[in-house]
């Protein structure tokens, strides 16, 4: 049952107020004093506080009431105040309300609208402590996240990035190879690397390598090394591969979709066995490497297509996480955009409305471009106009966030660039080279 608390030198009134409340299901408790109502406030259990503003017969200023108001807002922010007078002027009312009071209700007061304002307010409480200790319950959960884990620095709010963070901690200390999705800048990498420093393995390297950044002839002897002269230009040196650098530790290995048919055989043989050869060798090696891959890409619709090994899939796919993009975790945006921010800088309030609103097609990548590039162009406030934010256009369209584009989008930025490729891959979120291979897969000219 909730409790109001009544703060009224006359004893009449609390009476009245008592009568009226106990008929609706309400407690009241009393006090006939500012110094009594503080106390009673601070031994707790008091949902809502409806007080007098003079407490002295020879007092109508209101400055009693100013006062006891200004202690219960600083001491009980979040205490829902209505204040219940005959004589204060309404400037002041006006004023109190401004500065936070819940309501003003004059003597004599209609029950109904007292009533109806007291159930609104004790509703709206109710909320708000529910909310409240949400927010205690997340802040406890983060708080015992960063204490117990290494986190990399990763910056956070919301639940649904909670949500993938715990995962990864979880499967962090397994063996099993995991496969981080989701869209192009959402922050996989990151990720990968939480994985890694928080596994059996954090001793050991974290190599990272993106498979959409190498031409295709050179993606094998990047994974597996490379013996001297074994390809065009490989040199008189042996080249040491990405999966020999890894050794005893982590390898991620970014956009896995974009790697070739041949690096895909060798690539799970290497995690069946353990054993590859260097391009141009005959000599068998063995490592022991943690396996982290990602994709943006739809790998089921690749292997349908004939385009993604299903085998290697699965020997990838250990566990899943799932990254969602920016637009799907609105509690991260406003923390990464002041993470973002120079020291001594601050967002407006215009700013974060423009911030919240943007459908960040780029994702985290995105967010961290447009407010580095406003803190260059802005004083020590920065301003929506500075953001740079401009509407997305509604024709031609890029691909939605985490889905592989397929040959009509690919077609289709390739139009809106002009047949400069650079521009298309920007514009479909991947590099030049992968560009280039899904041109291949697809059967459209380069030029």
């Amino acid at each position: 049952m909730p409790t109001v608390l009544v703060i009224d030198d006359n004893p009449s009134v609390a009476t009245a107020l008592d009568v009226l409340f106990s008929l609706h299901e309400i407690d009241v408790v009393r006090a006939e004093t500012p110094q009594a109502g503080m106390a009673l406030l601070e031994r707790g259990g008091i949902d809502l506080v409806i007080q007098d503003m003079n407490f002295h017969a020879d007092t109508t200023s209101g400055d009693e009431g100013v006062a006891l108001f200004g202690q219960i807002r600083a001491q009980h922010p979040d205490m829902p105040v209505i204040l219940l007078t005959a004589w204060t002027r309404l400037e002041s009312a006006v004023d109190l309300v401004k500065a936070g009071a819940a309501d003003y209700i004059g003597k004599p007061w209609d029950d109904h609208k007292l009533l109806a304002s007291v159930n609104n307010l004790l509703e709206l409480s109710e909320t708000r402590r529910e909310l409240s200790a949400r927010s205690a319950g997340e802040r406890g959960r983060r708080d015992t996240l960063a204490q117990q884990h290494d986190l990399r620095g990763l910056v956070y709010d919301d639940v649904a990035s909670e949500t993938v963070l715990a995962l990864a901690i979880q499967v962090a200390r397994s063996e099993l190879p995991v496969l981080v999705t989701g869209p192009n800048g959402a922050g996989k990498e990151k990720y990968a690397e939480i994985i890694h420093y928080n596994s059996t393995v954090k001793s050991g390297p974290f190599v990272a390598v993106n498979c959409g950044a190498l031409p295709s002839e050179l993606i094998e002897a990047e994974l597996f090394g490379a013996e001297p002269g074994a390809y065009t230009g490989a040199g008189n040196k042996a080249r040491t591969g990405k999966f020999e650098a890894a050794d005893g530790g982590t390898l991620f290995l970014d956009e896995i979709g974009t790697l070739p048919p041949a690096g895909q055989v060798k690539l799970l043989r290497v995690l069946e066995t353990g054993r590859f050869q260097r391009l141009g060798g005959t000599q068998e090696r063995r490592v022991k490497v943690r396996v982290v891959s990602a994709t943006n890409a739809d790998l089921a619709t690749m292997i349908a297509e004939g385009g993604f090994r299903e085998d290697l899939f699965y020997r990838l796919n250990g566990i899943e996480l799932r990254l969602p993009a920016l637009a799907r975790r609105p509690r991260d945006i406003l923390p990464l955009a002041r993470h973002f921010l120079p020291a001594g800088r601050q967002l407006s309030d215009g700013a974060k409305r423009a911030l919240l609103q943007h459908p960040w097609p780029g994702n985290v990548r995105e967010l961290r471009n447009a407010v580095q590039r406003a803190a260059l162009l802005s004083g020590e406030v920065i301003e929506a106009a500075s953001l740079g934010l401009a509407p997305l256009p509604t024709h031609g369209a890029p691909p939605a966030q985490g889905d592989e584009p397929d040959r009509t989008a690919i077609e289709a930025a390739l139009q809106r660039a002009g047949g400069v490729l650079a521009q298309a891959a920007a514009e479909l979120g991947m590099s030049r080279q992968a560009l280039y291979r899904r041109l291949d897969r697809y059967g459209i000219p380069r030029g």
